[in-house]
């Protein structure tokens, strides 16, 4: 059984499958597939790339993904867990094959080879991210490569053709580069034939959700202009370095500095790094963790500024001083050669990784050049400028130097934490001087050192020196600092440095750096040392000799360090090294030549000349020493307050770097010379202030924006200046006082654009004042704040030239100082005096002040103070007024829509992040610039698309954003706003035209697909618009009186259709992209198509067509279409939309469409409207029916026809669920509880046990069907409980409360009284009914107690207009068509049907009676109708009636009260058999009388026994049985109707079975009468002798051995009353009721049955009319009334029939057969062929048997078998002359087992075994055939009208068709042909026996004409 899937619905196909079965599935590998159902090793589903093709494909081929199910229904959404970057990959993949294909057909060879390692190198990135072994560094930076490669592969530079691929720097061999920003764009949709694919946008790497973005922010992202809400944090460079391999052999050891040159400024901007590397220069020589072979180059800066930045590689050779020199033996002495350099611009290296925390490694190879030694220092700009002088060495046959760069983004602290493996044994090179951004927490102290050039003295000789020069830092007192001198990143430190030595040059340029590591405390009485050696060449010494030295100090006398620069060195002669041991003889000297007051000079000790010196440069990078004097006397001003005012003058001056060392401590300084400790002001607080501002404008600066947190921390640990605040609130005022006057801006724009700082400290002062006073002067604190206010108000207000800039430096200022006074000030206060602030700003302002002023705003809109509601609102008020103004006059209109973007973008994350109440926020954008924007829109000149549409893009995208916010209620305030019609008709007329050029014009790019689609969705707005427009109450004009419609039309016309023309020409431009607007759009334009205009209708409906193609075009189906009309339909109806005429109009004008475009889709589509229009008639009757008691009915039956609708037609759960609950709602209010249970029920059935509300439903129906008296239908629900607590869920207490109710329920059916209750046939005629009963007919169960006047009256209350019909005749077509409302009413009697279980035992009454009148859907109906010339001595003679047979939708009781007939039967009772109906009936109902006085605890009184009696024996209406004998058993009743002459002996039989019947009653009677009845009884004594004298004479019957007669029916199971056993004559009443024969279903579903209900109502007219009723009189007339004629064939038991045998007719033997003794012979007689299943197989409670009942109700009755034979066959039933003869009995249930052929076949009988083979076929007599029957060889019958059709058999029949019946006495029914009429054989008496012996059969023979001939073969000898 298929099941539905409802989780792990996604899989992949893992093989291929061609779908070789019947609805299978074909697969390739790699499908994604969605499962929906499995059976076994079987799924069903689709896949994703065919949506529309549904199949079966097996489990084991497909490979199942962990899946999130986000909706359920048509409209399931399945989205595989998995990472983001996997599933863009995969889909990458597969839209890059497709191209890869088209590149290969078309010999692209380039490109084919170029994407396929592509594809590959993704294939394998994924496949490392789906192994989940990745750490999270290396995962984040797998993904960061891989959407780097993708945006690669998608390039627009790609797809044209063009080489992506930059020209690679010398020596440099590059990847193709990455398409990069901070926002990348992905595609996925492929192109017009290139490989790009559409744009979708992802910000930091991640795809954004269009729905949960503005238009605005996703406009901003696309473009990537997308502003952070939180401050940019300027991203550090760093570049790691690997040496790989060095492929040089130097011969001797060699160094490798590596240093970063900006060739820019021609200056080298890092720390050299070195390598050392072995002599013999292998790589493997050299220990990446000893040597430190990797370094990472920290603060690179602005990646803009690296575009010539080099990486330059310097070799130096360490050993002997010349390469020829070079032995075995090691030298004596190292000297550092040079040897070669190389230089490699690495730009492209940190392009390509900027935008990732580590861009992808690149291994680059250079090459080493040479140079002469003099130009060594040089050789590095030669490499670069590629000069002639420099060349690649030569001889060497490796490649050079291979490196491993990668750029890597982030602090240092960051990377080791984010990245420990990378950095663990590399060192760090820092940046020569503070990098661009200064930390707080960082903490330097280095003095860098170059080495830059020397001019010596030769000393005599023709040749140059070889010069060393020795570096190290000495203590005055003559001591060498250890570990002080570094001489490349990450080396230790050292004592001394020996600097390269350029061989034989006086004058050499070394150009070498080193860092001086001194500590702080030993700056002070430490100065710098240079020795100058000459070294020698010569292998023999290879000494150094000293000739000078030069020195430096590091600090002065004033604490002042040495400054940055180039300072030349005096050099001093020295050839002793002994003579330095004591500094003091040479630091009074002068140590550079700015100090030298002569060119030569010097001391006893040392001397110099001016012709030698070397220059050096020095750089200090200290955050705790300066090189500024002007500071220190600021620290120290309390020494010297008469150079205050110099030292402040000076302090404006400095540089910023100086300031930010000691911020805390001048800032103090400062204060507490701005003010006393009183408050007031000093002489120097003016200057003081000024000095202020130069500082804050120093903190404003992008260098030192990390130093705002040292403010912060400043202002709240350490400012305890509390009286300031006045002081600084004076000077800002006297500021803005001074800006309309002063003709100097310069000191006016530093303070405004400072003022963030400065009410920082302002506010601080006022808190720490207020904590200290406990909120002391606060209204003058505040009086000075609005003084303050009113000042900058007033500047603001000034429109000089000279003050715009001032004026922008405030704007600039404004937001971060409102948001400052939070702390002293509400927000709406500040909201207020910011509201005054910017209305004071003139309306034609320069534009750098309404740049200003729109950035300002934009700013606050981003600040906490947009959070509070009321201030948002003021602040959102005064924004939307000047955007108004600038957008209408076109200025500014970049950043009026910057402006407007980030206000929408706030108020969408609003909505959707806390849900906050917006309304009120977009009621005010709305308002202000709805129209605005419209008009912006339609006046802006179109953009190129590829830009984005330019201005006009952004303004549409701010306009969707706009139109997503707002709701219905805003456009009707909008239209309360507008006021004036013929305003409000232009303002919608612009609208429409801004939608139309959105579809018609290319907004933006193609491949902004995303944009598109959201942009798409202002239709929706457009359409709520439209149709918030079209249903607006002032156009209803149907609601108008008319002379005020025609007024209204006169002048207006009718507004809704002229909009919904303009709605269809919208929809028509459209074109291919109406499928984007399903579903969404359904709903609206359904809304319009139900305005009640039929021009409008006609016009609109169309549209429905176009929906469904367009889904079908897309997705194969249209099944959303058909879901949300169904979804939407049900709402509006309800709301009173729509009538019948927009149910015809939809049904013939989208059919009309369907069938004449007659597309692929044709069927489904024909169902679908079909589907439709029946909905909508069934809403429609239900809207009808909505309200009022009287209509209560009606909506139940509305209801019904609903939830059938929305589960057998739709299958729609939610729908059906809700309807099955307003029934039930319906009935409890009717207190219908039986009704209300079983509407329970259908919920119920479709709940599992797993729910709670299963059980939950099952009580309150228990409980419904016990307020309703219907325990037997409660307790099957009972004993579900008990079961389910019982052994599911182990609850014995609810257990034993089940039990204990349902033993309760059992009591009350045994004890409680229940009125059995009417049925009544309605039929509603006319057209002016309901469609949902117009010309239909019913049967309602009634209420209790409830007879047919009183239904009668309820039905006219609730069709009051309806009129009675008095005639029950099928009414006239005319009628049916006419205009009015007919009900023709009558009573049915419920035909029983047999309960499984309960056949063939005694049934006690109270249960049997429930069964009689329950649960059935089969009724019956009478007529009378006289047929030829009326007696009216005797009417019986011609009386016939048409008996109507009903078949009702569903049994009652069920979920209504009544339910249409679905079939209905008609047939015609002679006179005759009218006439043993009644007999029979009037046997079985005095039979039951007796019985009740005969049992044991009989009631005393015999009244209802006496009444019965004497109506029987003394009739004195209608004549009794004289009227019957008088009428049918002449002899000339049988001449002139032979085809009725066969029920003659049955009504015979019956009659002296009445009068059995009579005499036992009159014994009973005379038993139990009381002394002053026995009057009456000796009465009736002699009356029934009369009678059953005058029976005697006609009723005589011939004699014969089998013939039952009264006495032999009551010998079998007799005595019930004794008890049994004895000798005396078994009582009548002692004989068994047999079961009521079954008939067959006939071909329109009717059936019938023989049981009835002994109700008053469904009596028959007869000569015992005014006693069959039962027990009492209920009418008021002993006389029938039509509708009540007709009874049901009786109940009398097979043996009160009389005998069958020896009974002679005068055309044909009647016959019956039953099983003999034989062997061989089968169990039961085969079923007939085309019977496809036993009644028993019924799903209904006690089931139907499939085919009629094998009796006829006329036939005689049959002899019960004798007591020493015991036989089980089944008796078969008669028919003659067309009419069928039916035994009428009890229903089989409630019989006793009794032995065949006294029963009939009950289906446990014919459940049992296999049907054995048929008989074989009978001989052919030429005069008169009998044909044996297929269900049974037992079986002779006669023809019949009600038989089923021959077609039914296997085999055809081998005998002629029958003769036509005769024209004077032939009955026919009215509804059929006779074609089903059968014709018999008869047999002679050879061919009789003959078969007999063969098929071991015994025959029974009823009266004939040969019966004489046929009697002798019933004789068989006993065994």
């Amino acid at each position: 059984m298929w099941t539905k899937r409802t989780e792990r619905k996604l899989g992949v196909a893992v093989y291929s499958w061609a779908g070789c079965v019947r609805h299978g599935l074909p697969l390739c590998i790699g499908d994604t597939v969605h499962i929906l159902e499995e059976c076994g090793g079987w799924y069903r589903g689709y896949t994703v790339r065919h949506r529309g093709r549904r199949g079966l494909f097996p489990a084991s081929y497909v490979q199942l993904k962990p899946c999130r199910v986000e909706t359920d229904g048509p409209q399931e959404l399945i989205t595989a867990i998995e990472d983001g970057v996997v599933t863009e990959v995969t889909q990458v993949l597969r839209e890059w094959s497709e191209k890869w294909k088209q590149l290969f057909v078309d010999r692209e060879s380039m490109e084919v080879s170029s994407l396929w390692k592509v594809m590959h190198e993704l294939l394998d990135w994924r496949r490392q991210l789906l192994t989940g072994t990745l750490t999270q560094d290396q995962t984040r930076e797998l993904r960061v490569r891989v959407t780097a490669k993708i945006d690669w592969g998608n390039s627009p530079l790609w797809c044209s053709g063009s080489d992506p691929v930059r020209q690679p720097s010398p020596g440099l061999e590059s990847d193709p580069p990455r398409r990069s920003d901070v926002f990348t764009l992905h595609r996925i949709v492929s192109g017009t034939g290139q490989l790009g694919l559409d744009l979708v946008p992802r910000v930091d790497g991640c795809m954004v959700d269009p729905d949960l973005l503005s238009v605005v922010a996703l406009h901003q992202v696309i473009r990537g202009t997308l502003r952070k809400k939180d401050t940019k944090q300027a991203a550090a460079h760093n570049l790691h370095l690997a040496l790989r391999d060095f492929g040089y052999s130097t011969g001797e050891d060699a160094q490798l500095f590596f240093s970063l040159y900006d060739a820019k400024r021609a200056r080298f901007v890092s720390e050299r790094f070195l390598v050392e590397i072995a002599r013999d220069g292998a790589s493997n020589f050299y220990n990446k963790p000893a040597n430190n072979a990797s370094t990472v180059f920290t603060d690179l800066g602005s990646l803009e500024q690296c575009s010539q930045l080099y990486l330059v590689v310097q070799v130096l050779r360490v050993g002997r001083m010349l390469p020829a020199e070079s032995s075995r033996r090691p030298a004596v002495q190292r000297f550092r050669r040079p040897f070669g350099c190389a230089a490699l611009n690495i730009g492209d290296v940190l392009c390509a990784g900027r935008t990732a925390e580590a861009g992808p490694e690149r291994e680059l190879t250079v090459r080493l050049q040479q140079a002469e030694e003099r130009d060594f220092w040089q050789l590095h700009e030669l490499v670069i400028r590629q000069a002639s002088k420099a060349s690649v060495i030569s001889g060497q046959g490796n490649y050079g130097v291979v490196l491993s760069l990668r750029l890597l983004q982030g602090s240092l602290a960051q990377l080791r934490r984010d990245s420990p493996l990378l950095l663990k044994h590399s060192a760090v090179t820092r940046k020569l001087g503070f990098p661009d951004i200064i930390m707080p927490g960082d903490v330097r102290n280095d003095l860098y050192l170059t080495l830059e050039r020397g001019e010596f003295e030769r000393g005599g000789k023709s040749t140059g020196k070889n010069i060393e020069v020795c570096v190290m830092v000495v203590r005055d007192e003559g001591r060498v600092l250890e570990e002080c001198i570094v001489s490349a990143g990450g080396q230790p430190g050292r004592r001394l440095y020996n600097s390269l030595i350029l061989y034989h040059n006086n004058a050499p340029r070394w150009n070498e750096t080193i860092r001086l590591a001194v500590p702080i405390d030993s700056f002070t009485g430490s100065h710098l040392r240079l020795e100058f050696s000459h070294c020698s060449s010569t292998k023999e010494k290879g000494e150094k000799k000293l000739f000078g030295f030069a020195f430096a100090c590091l600090m002065d006398d004033e604490g002042a360090t040495i400054r940055d620069g180039t300072h030349e060195l005096c050099v001093y002669k020295c050839d002793d090294r002994h003579k330095l041991l004591n500094p003091a003889c040479y630091l009074s000297l002068p140590w550079h030549t700015g100090l030298a007051q002569e060119p030569a000079g010097g001391n006893h000790h040392f001397t110099r000349t001016g012709r030698e010196l070397v220059c050096v440069q020095t750089l200090l990078c200290s955050t705790k020493l300066t090189q500024n004097i002007d500071l220190l006397s600021l620290l120290k001003w309390k020494q010297s307050p008469d150079r205050i005012v110099e030292t402040l003058t000076r302090m404006m001056k400095l540089k910023g770097e100086e300031i930010v060392k000691f911020l805390q401590d001048v800032l103090d300084s400062l204060f507490s010379m701005f003010s006393t400790e009183d408050g007031n002001s000093t002489q120097h607080s003016g200057l003081v202030f000024q000095v202020l501002v130069s500082i804050f404008s120093h903190l404003q600066d992008s260098k030192f924006e990390h130093f705002r947190p040292v403010v912060d921390a400043y202002v709240n640990g350490h400012f305890a200046a509390a009286l300031v605040y006045k002081g600084l609130i004076s000077c800002v005022r006297h500021y803005a006082d001074q800006v309309s006057v002063a003709e100097k801006q310069e000191p006016l724009v530093k303070c405004f654009r400072s003022l963030e700082f400065i009410f920082r400290f302002v506010i601080q002062s006022r808190l720490l004042f207020a904590q200290q006073s406990g909120g002391q002067n606060e209204e003058s604190f505040r009086t000075d704040l609005y003084s303050l206010f009113n000042a900058f108000n007033k500047m603001l207000s000034t429109s000089t030239e000279a003050a715009t800039g001032t004026q922008v430096a405030m704007l600039h200022s404004v937001p971060a100082v409102f948001v400052q006074l939070r702390a002293v000030l509400s927000d709406i206060e500040i909201a207020r005096r910011l509201s005054l602030m910017l209305e004071s700003l003139p309306r034609e302002a320069p534009t750098i002040v309404a740049q200003a002023k729109l950035a300002a705003m934009r700013t606050v809109a981003g600040s906490p103070l947009f959070q509070d509601q009321e201030s948002r609102r003021l602040l959102l008020q005064t924004a939307c007024k000047h955007l108004r103004h600038h957008i209408s006059h076109g200025q500014e209109l970049r950043l009026c829509t910057d402006l407007l973007g980030e206000l929408l973008t706030i108020l969408q994350t609003l909505q959707v992040e806390s849900g906050a109440d917006l309304h009120r926020e977009v009621e005010i954008v709305s308002v202000y610039l709805l129209d605005t924007l419209t008009r912006a829109v339609l006046t802006l000149e179109s953009s190129s698309p590829s830009a984005g549409g330019g201005q006009r893009g952004r303004l549409v995208a701010a306009l969707a954003s706009l139109l997503r916010l707002m709701a219905p209620r805003h456009y009707c305030h909008l239209w309360d706003e507008v006021g004036d019609s013929e305003q409000l008709t232009h303002f919608l007329l612009r609208l429409m035209a801004v939608f139309r050029e959105l579809v018609t014009e290319q907004m933006f790019p193609k491949d902004w697909c995303v944009l598109h689609m959201t942009v798409n969705k202002l239709w929706l707005n457009y359409l709520t618009l439209s149709v918030t427009f079209l249903t607006q109450p002032a156009l209803q004009l149907e609601t108008f009186s008319e002379v005020k419609r025609e007024k209204l039309l006169q002048k207006y016309q009718d507004m809704r259709v002229l909009m919904g023309f303009q709605l269809l020409s919208m929809w028509s431009l459209l074109g291919e992209h109406k499928g984007h607007f399903v579903p969404a759009l359904v709903g609206p334009l359904l809304e319009v198509t139900l305005v009640p205009e039929t021009e409008l209708r006609r016009a609109t409906l169309p549209v429905f067509y176009d929906m469904m193609e367009a889904e079908q075009n897309a997705k194969g189906c249209f099944k959303q279409v058909e879901t949300e009309l169904i979804d939407k339909l049900d709402i509006l109806v309800s709301e009173n939309k729509g009538d019948d005429e927009y149910r015809r109009l939809f049904d013939t004008i989208l059919m009309e469409r369907v069938n004449s475009c007659a597309p692929a889709w044709r069927e489904a589509g024909v169902g679908f409207v079909s589907s439709v229009t029946r909905l909508l008639e069934r809403l429609l009757d239900y809207r009808q029916v909505m309200e009022g008691d009287e209509n209560r009915d009606k909506r139940m039956s509305c209801t019904v026809n609903l939830l059938n609708f929305y589960k057998n037609e739709i299958n729609r759960a939610e729908m059906y669920q809700r309807y099955i609950y307003k029934l039930h709602d319906l009935h409890v209010s009717a207190e219908n509880y039986v009704e209300a249970a079983f509407a329970l029920k259908l919920h119920a059935d479709q709940l599992e046990w797993s729910t709670r509300r299963k059980e939950q439903l099952l009580n309150l129906m228990v409980d419904y069907l016990d307020r309703g008296k219907c325990w037997e239908a409660g307790i099957p629900l009972l004993k579900e409980l008990a079961e389910k607590h019982e052994t599911k869920i182990y609850d014995y207490s609810k257990l034993s409360e089940v039990l204990r109710t349902m033993a309760r329920f059992y009591d009350q059916i045994m004890t409680q009284l229940r009125p059995e209750p009417e049925y009544f046939r309605v039929g509603f005629y006319g057209q002016g009914f309901p469609l949902f009963v117009r010309n239909k007919v019913f049967v309602y169960r009634g209420l209790e107690y409830e007879r047919i006047a009183a239904f009668t009256q309820r039905l006219q209350t609730e069709f009051p207009a309806g009129r009675v019909m008095t005639s029950l005749a099928p009414p006239e077509p005319n009628l049916l068509n006419a205009d009015g409302q007919w009900l023709q009413i009558c009573n049915v009697r419920p035909v029983s049907r047999d309960v499984a279980g309960l056949q063939g035992i005694e049934v006690p009454e109270k249960i049997r009676a429930y069964y009689l009148v329950n649960d059935i859907d089969t009724f019956r109906f009478d007529r009378p109708v006289h047929r030829g010339t009326v007696d009216r001595e005797n009417e019986f003679k011609t009386l016939w009636l048409e008996r109507t047979t009903l078949q009702t939708e569903a049994p009652l009781p069920g979920i209504l009260r009544w339910f249409p007939v679905t079939s209905s039967r008609r047939e015609m009772v002679s006179p005759i058999q009218h006439a043993c109906e009644t007999v029979q009936t009037a046997n079985r109902q005095l039979r039951q009388l007796i019985a009740q006085h005969s049992a044991p605890g009989a009631p005393d009184n015999v009244s209802p026994l006496s009444m019965r009696l004497q109506g029987m024996i003394d009739a004195a209406v209608n004549g009794g049985i004289a009227n019957f004998q008088e009428a049918f058993f002449t002899g000339d009743f049988a001449s002139q109707h032979p085809e009725l002459a066969a029920h003659i002996p049955t009504l015979k039989a019956l009659i002296q079975e009445e009068l059995a019947i009579l005499e036992h009653g009159l014994k009973v009677h005379g038993e139990l009468a009381p002394p002053a009845v026995q009057p009456l009884h000796r009465r009736l004594r002699q009356c029934f002798q009369q009678l059953r004298q005058s029976a005697a004479a006609s009723c005589s019957l011939p004699a014969a051995a089998d013939s039952p007669g009264p006495a032999r029916l009551s010998r079998h199971n007799s005595h019930r009353r004794s008890g049994g056993g004895g000798g005396d004559k078994p009582s009548i009443l002692s004989t068994p009721l047999p079961p009521v024969p079954n008939e067959k279903r006939a071909p329109g579903g009717a059936a019938s049955s023989s049981c009835r209900s002994s109700r008053s109502s469904s009596s028959s007219c007869s000569v015992y009319g005014h006693l069959v009723a039962g027990d009492s009189v209920e009418d008021d007339s002993i006389y029938s009334r039509p509708s009540e004629w007709a009874d049901s064939p009786g109940r009398g038991s097979l043996g009160s029939q009389g005998s069958a045998a020896g009974r002679r007719h005068d055309d044909y033997i009647v016959m019956t057969c039953g099983k003999g003794d034989g062997d061989g012979v089968p169990d039961r007689p085969p079923k007939r062929a085309s019977d496809a299943r036993s009644w028993t197989e019924s799903p209904r409670l006690g089931g139907r048997r499939s085919q009629l009942s094998d009796w006829d109700p006329a036939a005689p009755p049959l002899p019960p078998k004798p007591p020493e034979k015991r036989h089980t066959t089944s008796v078969s039933s008669v028919t003659c002359n067309g009419v069928y003869e039916n035994p009428p009995s009890l229903p089989s249930r409630f019989s006793k087992k009794v032995s065949a052929p006294a029963l009939s076949s009950s289906g446990a009988e014919r459940e049992a075994g296999t049907p054995p083979p048929l008989p074989p076929k009978l001989p052919a007599s030429p005069a008169v055939s009998v044909k044996t029957r297929t269900p049974s060889p037992a079986t002779v019958s006669l023809p019949t009208s009600d038989r089923g059709s021959l077609a039914d058999s296997d085999t055809p029949p081998d005998f002629e068709p029958p003769p036509p019946p005769p024209a004077d006495g032939a009955v026919s029914p009215e509804q059929g042909d006779g074609t089903d009429c059968e014709t018999y054989k008869v047999l002679d008496t050879a061919q009789m026996r003959a078969y007999r012996q063969e098929a071991n059969y015994k025959f029974f023979v009823s009266p004939g004409r040969i019966c004489a001939d046929v009697a002798g073969i019933n004789e068989r000898p006993e065994s």
